[in-house]
Parts: structure tokens; C-alpha cells; sequence
């Protein structure tokens, strides 16, 4: 299947890209360092901090592949260290409750990949002199957008795993299951 530059910018956005995923992956997206996914190239190499959309856009505001996710209640930004803190938390989880029941039929699915760079300037630095270095990425969420899916666990374990990703995303999120 050939693969166009729009559909892997939709491939981007609103899929999962695991670690299993990253090698097998053959267009150019993600690069992996130790266990953080960030692009491999972007157009500029710095980007204007932007606007969070507070209204409610239609992509991805449903379930789209597991039973249980997580929902944003606002818009806001996530930062990688933050996808992949509430990432490790539930996979901690369910590991911890389900043994290995969750290696046989559990899934995760991320759907926010943080493409945006963001600068900083050093401490103690004078005014002016252009913008600072690259330091980290976001990712951009507006309201009801959600950013983690999970299917093949009980209603019980979804719920607990969600309730401690949310701790450690910046932004405050519910859990939602299909119906």
C-alpha cells in the first residue's frame, strides 16, 4: 500500500505508534529515543506556542478502537515526559493486577503524539538575542479529545489505570467506556 503524505500525517495524529511499531514503521514519523517517540523531522525546527482550541472538535472525541479511555475536560498541552509517565502507569497496572492475562489479550492505545518542539533559554541569560534551543515536544489537546484507549481488561482494572494516568497528566481527564 503506498502511503501518501496526508494519510501519514492522519496515521500520525490519531494512531498508536508503539515500540514494536517504531521498527517495523517504514515512513519517516517517529524516532525513538530510549522509550520517548518524537518526529524525526519537522518542516521548522522551531514552532510559535499557538492557541489550545477550547471548543470541542470532532477528531477524536470517540472510542475509536478500545472499550475504555480517557477523556480530556480541557484543552491544554501534554508534554512527551507526561504521555509517557501515564503510558508506563497503566501498562504498571495492569501488569501489577492481571499478570499475565494482560500480555495475552490486553491493549493500549495512545492516540496524542507530541510533534511540537518547545524552547527554552538557558538560566541567567540577557534579553534578546532570538529564540532559544529545542528542548522538548507537546502535544496540543482540546476538550473531549482522547489521548488513551484500552480494551481487554475488566471495567474495574480500565478505571483504576485511568485514574492513575490521570495523575499524571497536567490536564484533568474522565474516564469514558463504549457503549
Amino acid at each position: 500500500m503506498y502511503l501518501t503524505r496526508k494519510s501519514i500525517m492522519l496515521l500520525r495524529k490519531y494512531l498508536l505508534v508503539t515500540e514494536s511499531q517504531v521498527s517495523k514503521c517504514g515512513f519517516h514519523i517517529v524516532k525513538k529515543k530510549g522509550d520517548v517517540l518524537y518526529p524525526k523531522r519537522t518542516k521548522y525546527s522551531k514552532y510559535r506556542k499557538g492557541r489550545c482550541s477550547r471548543g470541542c472538535k470532532p477528531d477524536g472525541t470517540k472510542l475509536g478502537f478500545g472499550r475504555y479511555g480517557t477523556k480530556s475536560c480541557k484543552a491544554g498541552r501534554l508534554s512527551y515526559r507526561a504521555i509517557e509517565a501515564a503510558r508506563r502507569a497503566i501498562i504498571g497496572h495492569f501488569h501489577r493486577a492481571m499478570s499475565g492475562q494482560f500480555r495475552r489479550n490486553g491493549k493500549i492505545w495512545v492516540r496524542v503524539f507530541a510533534d511540537l518542539p518547545i524552547t527554552g533559554k538557558p538560566t541567567e541569560v540577557r534579553m534578546g538575542r532570538g529564540k532559544g534551543n529545542p528542548t522538548g515536544w507537546i502535544a496540543r489537546v482540546s476538550t473531549g479529545q482522547i489521548p488513551f484507549e484500552m480494551d481487554g481488561v475488566s471495567l474495574a482494572n480500565a478505571r483504576q489505570a485511568a485514574t492513575l494516568a490521570a495523575h499524571k497528566l497536567c490536564s484533568s481527564t474522565k474516564f469514558v467506556q463504549w457503549s
